[in-house]
């Protein structure tokens, strides 16, 4: 019993959870590979293949986050990026649309803005894609036959197979959500990039075996990325605690003490939502600038602009982090509503008037927000770094640095404390020890 890992399979719902959180992720990995019908899987695995060595960015880019599964033209091949994106725009209108946010409030009004959200999803999906059937339009017009059916019955099936895969990826992340452990959504793109990390390492023995790779540089990369996890973790983890004393005051007969308690405000209030986010915005635009720019010539120049990893990507990138960091803290940590519930509760800040809480409370936030984000971005530019100073590989860059670094330990955090949490309900030993992770327990 003082293995947690024993403890979360003798606890009937944990491992109910659990394994149905594994299950529906290999279910996602299977789809990852599955072709959408007419595609001819030997000559497209012949034609990526043959750019290994030269590389295309745009569909590393695009694989990082879909966990292969684009460059495999699988029924997966959107991911959920599709939806990610939908939710952001929905979170801006629901902010800049008063009536929008009126009616989000209302009795029930919730579920008929996740039922918009839904809709928008399948808009964006077929857009998308469209632009996937334009992308082996312009493979098949390099002389690369892989299509095994016309180009209309293609897109029609491309429209509708793709369509429904991301749909179906939606309903698997909210029932992990609802029965599984951790964010369901945030849990697929984690195995999506976990999945790719055994094949980004053997290919990187490789380079340093035949010389492509100098193994001293590598032993600096990796030295660094422990050094960044190491980081994160404790960034993750930070917190800023602001004291809060209540007063006595009488329920019915009964008679409650005064407490004292504080209000733990993260380093990094938004987690990695902020680089998830940011890296759906820019999904979209690249690959309808990637898959259509052959026939457009303005979204041609737009691809050649926002190459994945150079220097106009990682400054709109990281505007986008710094951006979302803000608006993703000000949605979850309203400081008005915060003040206004301290003040029902009869409680107050030490040395702060009461109808100073809220400027005080933006005061904190603005503080800790900046510094938070700069960090994010700081950490989401490292593949360019890597790429620009060791000549690493752009697909080993993007899995080994920055982004995935970011979403594999802010997943894997997330994921760990609601574990912890149900094996303390349950009186049982957690997966953390005085405010530190037991990192030889898993």
């Amino acid at each position: 019993m003082a293995n947690p890992i024993v403890g979360i399979f003798r606890i009937k719902e944990l491992r109910e959870r659990v394994l149905f959180t594994l299950s529906m992720l290999l279910v996602f990995r299977i789809g990852a590979v599955l072709p959408i019908p007419g595609i001819n899987v030997r000559e497209l695995s012949a034609y990526f293949l043959a750019q290994a060595d030269t590389g295309n960015p745009f569909v590393d880019y695009l694989d990082f986050f879909a966990g292969g599964a684009f460059s495999n033209f699988s029924v997966f091949m959107l991911g959920i990026m599709p939806y990610i994106s939908m939710s952001i725009i929905m979170q801006l209108l629901l902010i800049s649309i008063p009536a929008l946010k009126k009616i989000s409030q209302e009795d029930g009004g919730r579920k008929r803005i996740q039922k918009w959200q839904r809709y928008g999803t399948v808009v964006v999906c077929l857009v998308q894609s469209f632009a996937v059937t334009q992308y082996a339009q312009s493979i098949m017009r390099q002389g690369v036959e892989i299509l095994t059916i016309g180009i209309v019955p293609f897109t029609f099936i491309a429209l509708l197979t793709v369509t429904t895969g991301t749909i179906f990826l939606m309903w698997i992340g909210e029932q992990i959500t609802k029965r599984g452990i951790g964010n369901g959504i945030s849990l697929l793109i984690f195995s999506g990039i976990v999945a790719r990390l055994p094949d980004a390492i053997w290919e990187l023995m490789n380079m340093v075996r035949r010389g492509d790779l100098n193994l001293v540089f590598v032993i600096v990369v990796f030295v660094m990325f422990v050094v960044v996890v190491t980081l994160v973790v404790f960034e993750q983890r930070g917190q800023r605690k602001i004291p809060v004393n209540y007063a006595k005051r009488v329920v019915g007969r009964k008679m409650y003490g005064a407490q004292n308690t504080y209000i733990p405000f993260k380093i990094n209030p938004s987690g990695v939502i902020p680089v998830i986010f940011a890296s759906s915005i820019l999904t979209l635009p690249l690959q309808l600038a990637g898959t259509l720019g052959g026939n457009v010539p303005w979204l041609a120049r737009v691809s050649q602009f926002l190459v994945p990893y150079g220097t106009a990507y990682n400054i709109v990138y990281v505007l986008l982090i710094i951006f979302f960091a803000y608006f993703y803290t000000q949605v979850t940590l309203n400081p008005v509503e915060i003040a206004k519930q301290i003040r029902e509760n009869g409680g107050s800040i030490p040395g702060i008037r009461s109808d100073n809480i809220e400027g005080y409370l933006k005061r904190i936030l603005n503080r800790i927000v900046l510094p938070g984000s700069m960090y994010l971005a700081l950490i989401a530019v490292i593949p360019s770094f890597v790429q620009w100073a060791f000549a690493f590989p752009t697909n080993i860059a993007f899995l080994l640095g920055g982004t995935s670094l970011l979403i594999l330990v802010g997943v894997d955090l997330d994921t760990m404390s609601q574990i912890d949490g149900m094996l303390k309900m349950h009186h049982h030993e957690g997966l953390t020890k005085k405010g530190r992770v037991r990192g030889k327990n898993l």
